[in-house]
């Protein structure tokens, strides 16, 4: 017998090991919990390659502001020249560690969304409510469409926060070692952030959490068999016009957030242009160290970009794990999953 004939189909396989009698088929409530049952030893791999990334962020830094006071001091350019060329060395080793890193985060994200899914088609072929067009329209919402942010975040939910965190604090640092003042006053234009971004991003969980409860109602009422075509449409135009106007108060609270976060990066390229200036102008400070600074604050916008989108996408994905983890649980426990009202 070949090796497929004896292990069978990862949904054969799946299939053979859900009991709903024994709750197996259980998911936990917690997603970090789900995170670590599905991908333990993958997210200790990340966190390695992760650590290195971040730690290789700085070492470009240095090289331009070495480079950049060379060519004021009239150095010889061959120094210049060697520079440049271990500049490019780390960037691209940067550049390929993140490439592995990234291209490893996905891989984990589709796995643990290809096995959630095969548990929850599994689950629903054993339960006893599986033939209810409720389920039926549960079903389809959960495996076609809310599964996979929940698969996707499974990959980044604990490298993505290490990589930030670890990128922000090592340029912070960097920062404060070139001039303590000019990292006090680049973190003093970045503080602002810290009370806006939160109370954004709650409104935005809100809508995105009621988003999905809608959605599977429309989900549920298309399967449905109604006698009274004319009520059910009614319904369903009401629904499609919530989502629509939840969709854009999303993206008011999205980009209005954006572009705050653009403007207080702005704002710190303008205090370091005027601090720096003056140093340079009072010779307390070379114009190299002025570049690093500058293209460090730069370096910063970024990290805390993504790490703004981990938090929102985490508390989005935590709303929808919930709703997920809350029908297939009831399905195991043979009743029928709840259903939102518009």
């Amino acid at each position: 017998m070949d090796q497929a004939a004896r292990t069978g189909a990862p949904g054969e396989r799946l299939r053979d090991s859900v009991e709903p009698a024994t709750g197996t088929a259980r998911l936990p409530r917690n997603i970090f919990r789900f995170v670590l049952g599905t991908s333990g030893l993958h997210q200790l791999l990340l966190m390695t390659l992760t650590v290195t990334v971040f730690l290789i962020e700085i070492v470009p830094l240095e090289l331009q502001r070495r480079v950049v006071n060379d060519l004021v001091k009239h150095r010889e350019y061959r120094l210049v020249v060697m520079l440049c060329a271990a500049y490019a060395g780390v960037v691209l080793a940067h550049g390929g560690l993140k490439l592995i890193l990234n291209v490893y985060r996905g891989w984990v994200g589709e796995r643990a969304t290809r096995d959630l899914r095969l548990r929850i088609r599994v689950l629903l072929e054993h339960a006893s409510v599986a033939a209810a067009p409720e389920a039926q329209g549960v079903e389809v919402s959960m495996i076609v469409a809310e599964v996979e942010p929940i698969g996707g975040f499974v990959g980044s939910s604990i490298s993505e926060p290490l990589l930030q965190v670890g990128v922000l604090a090592s340029v912070l640092a960097y920062m404060t070692h070139l001039d303590p003042w000019m990292a006090l006053s680049a973190l003093a234009l970045f503080l602002p952030q810290l009370v806006f971004v939160p109370l954004m991003q709650r409104a935005i969980i809100r809508r995105t959490g009621s988003r999905v409860q809608v959605l599977r109602g429309l989900s549920v009422s298309i399967v449905t068999p109604e006698y009274n075509e004319t009520q059910r449409g009614h319904a369903d135009e009401a629904r499609i016009d919530r989502v629509f106007d939840l969709d854009m108060g999303i993206f008011r609270f999205k980009f209005t957030m954006n572009f705050l976060m653009n403007l207080c990066n702005h704002l710190q390229i303008v205090a370091a242009l005027l601090l720096g200036g003056w140093y340079v102008h009072t010779d307390q400070l070379e114009i190299g160290g002025v570049v690093a600074f500058i293209s460090g604050v730069g370096r910063l916008n970024d990290p805390w970009g993504d790490l703004v989108n981990y938090f929102r996408d985490v508390s989005v994905t935590m709303v929808k794990y919930h709703l997920v983890a809350d029908a297939v649980n009831n399905l195991a426990a043979g009743e029928a999953p709840a259903i939102a009202e518009p």
